[in-house]
């Protein structure tokens, strides 16, 4: 049986950063935030080329093993074939380790780029079987949802499938991100956590991710109570007290904020007039951010001039 077929040329996909959890929707809420990595992907008669500029361009391999191209690989195995070779270009943007979604964006940019540049790619793999493959190299469903649906999502798993649905957050709303100097690995942050919590916990949690939904899409004014957690946040404080301690002061202000994801970013919901005002509160040692929330999650764009090798 003959495999599939390649377009000769590149493409390009961009994929946004993305904030999980958001306080008590722990493996279950994602956000899709303007933070972007690019991946241009080119069909080659033969080998593997990687090349890679900004966030860990000093640090991650540039052969089978990065997660790009394991995502690419595995895409193509579902499409029906590998092609001959692969010229690829990442431009990083979002950080690593730091709880904004860098792995889940390689995932989504890697099966987003192998499916684009399949002749009949999107009717052997549809955005449905998307996210199931995605979740199938990430672990789990949060981070990917937001990074290939953009908004905020809700994601699930019926009967070992993954499911998503996308909502838009309220347009009043900024999000505003500080970035620590120091990553934390999400295997260390995901250790921390016990295997049971009391009951009084889970029944608040429950509520409050029920709220976080009305809150962050119509209410806004609800987001402070919205945000509460007790499920992950204070138990992860050993490898982030720095950053439990900005939340702490954050939320002492009045301003909804939490973890990102597995942490050390933290991450404020701010109304917009007050979003450079609260960029300021995290003092030295933070890289702070205003930033947009993402509505159109993993994009195949136009490749622009300086994309177009000579």
């Amino acid at each position: 049986m003959a495999g599939p077929a390649f377009r000769a040329a590149a493409v390009r996909v961009r994929v946004p950063a993305s904030s999980a959890n958001l306080g008590p929707g722990f493996d279950a809420f994602g956000l899709a935030v303007g933070l972007y990595d690019d991946v241009v992907v080119r069909v080659a008669d033969s080998g593997l080329h990687v090349d890679i500029a900004g966030e860990g361009a000093a640090t991650l391999p540039r052969d089978e093993r990065h997660l790009l191209v394991r995502s690419l690989r595995t895409a193509f195995d579902a499409l029906g074939g590998q092609p001959r070779g692969l010229e690829i270009v990442c431009a990083n943007r979002i950080p690593h380790g730091r709880g904004l979604g860098s792995s889940s964006a390689a995932i989504c940019a890697g099966i987003m780029a192998a499916r684009a540049v399949t002749i009949g790619g999107d009717a052997k793999l549809d955005d449905a079987a998307l996210l199931e493959l995605a979740t199938e190299i990430e672990g789990h469903p949060d981070n990917v949802a937001a990074c290939l649906l953009g908004g905020f999502t809700l994601a699930w798993t019926d009967s070992g499938a993954a499911r998503a649905i996308r909502m838009d957050p309220a347009d009043s709303l900024v999000p505003v991100v500080f970035v620590p100097a120091t990553p934390v690995l999400t295997e260390a942050a995901r250790g921390l956590l016990p295997r049971t919590v009391p009951h009084v916990d889970a029944s608040v949690n429950a509520g409050r991710a029920a709220l976080l939904v009305e809150a962050l899409t119509r209410r806004p004014e609800l987001l402070m109570p919205a945000t509460e957690d007790r499920l992950h946040q204070d138990y992860r404080t050993p490898a982030m007290p720095e950053s439990l301690a900005l939340v702490a002061r954050l939320r002492a202000d009045g301003v909804p904020a939490v973890i990102s994801g597995a942490g050390p970013t933290v991450l404020a919901l701010t109304e917009d007039h007050a979003a450079d005002k609260v960029v300021r509160l995290a003092g030295e040692g933070w890289a702070a951010a205003r930033l947009d929330f993402d509505a159109a999650g993993a994009s195949v764009l136009p490749l622009a001039p300086q994309d177009v090798s000579e």
